[in-house]
């Protein structure tokens, strides 16, 4: 039987999909099992297939990760996905193959800021979620900019967004896809509208539902992976938002998204044939 690791990081039931996706990979003939990403005791080139799913505490040290990704032989997905996806600088790059992303200003260490009119948000430029996050209004710069010098001095660089409206009625629409097909969507309620010490695992799931994908919605996803050639991919999530009656790229997540298996019925079942599938 085939051996397939799951990499994630250290921690108890670090992520719900876990044991419902190895449940679906038994089924599927796959003998799967969860390794952390930076455990050194695990010989990650005796699998034949590493997959990274919820590796959710390497944004504060992102060169660690790659340099481990590098090392490993057959990752999925692949480490130039992993490279180019993990640091939110890529949306300069979609906005140049001319899709639509939320208006973006990156404030690398050593720049000064620059913020929108309105409301805002300042996050790293590598994260997880919405930790680190933070919206501010018009007349909060000061803050603001201290928030930008914290994270600047933990060697972070910063990305400065305006605070999309829509996100507050309509939600963020996360569209899953798998082995390159549209699986399933969510809608990702406002997380910014309160502290990040309120942000606790019970609160980010009360912000999840199940969501009726719009077709117009799934179709800008699919444009995005196909601009850069990642239709193809284990797995894929594209984070919208409406601005001004358009869909606009929030986060094109390609690392280690979480993928809400436990929120749709084939979808842990369609993961782990898909997994199956890159083994033969």
């Amino acid at each position: 039987m085939s051996r397939v690791a799951i990499a994630t990081c250290l921690g108890v039931d670090v992520d719900p999909d876990s044991p419902i996706l190895l449940d679906a990979l038994a089924s599927a003939g796959v003998k799967a099992e969860l390794a952390v990403w930076d455990d050194p005791s695990v010989m990650w080139n005796n699998f034949e297939l590493v997959v990274i799913r919820s590796t959710w505490d390497y944004t504060a040290r992102r060169n660690e990760f790659l340099a481990w990704a590098r090392t490993v032989k057959h990752l999925v997905n692949p480490y130039g996905v992993v490279e180019y996806s993990s640091d939110k600088h890529y949306l300069v790059d979609l906005e140049a193959h001319g899709l639509k992303i939320i208006p973006s200003h990156f404030c690398d260490v050593g720049k000064k800021p620059r913020f929108f009119h309105g409301d805002f948000v300042v996050k790293p430029s590598v994260g997880a979620g919405s930790m680190d996050a933070v919206r501010y209004h018009a007349d909060e710069h000061d803050s603001a900019r201290a928030h930008v010098e914290a994270l600047h001095a933990q060697g972070r660089d910063v990305l400065v967004q305006p605070y999309v409206d829509s996100v507050d009625s309509l939600g963020e629409r996360a569209l899953i896809f798998i082995d390159g097909a549209f699986s399933h969507a969510m809608t990702k309620s406002a997380m910014l509208n309160v502290t990040r010490l309120d942000r606790n695992k019970l609160f980010r799931l009360d912000q999840m539902a199940p969501a009726d994908a719009e077709p117009d919605a799934i179709a800008v996803a699919e444009s995005v992976l196909a601009a850069k050639g990642f239709s193809h991919l284990l797995y894929a999530r594209v984070d919208l938002v409406r601005i001004d009656e358009h869909w606009a790229i929030m986060e094109l997540e390609l690392v280690e998204p979480s993928l809400f298996l436990t929120y749709d019925d084939g979808a842990a079942t369609r993961l782990a044939l898909a997994i199956a599938k890159r083994l033969h």
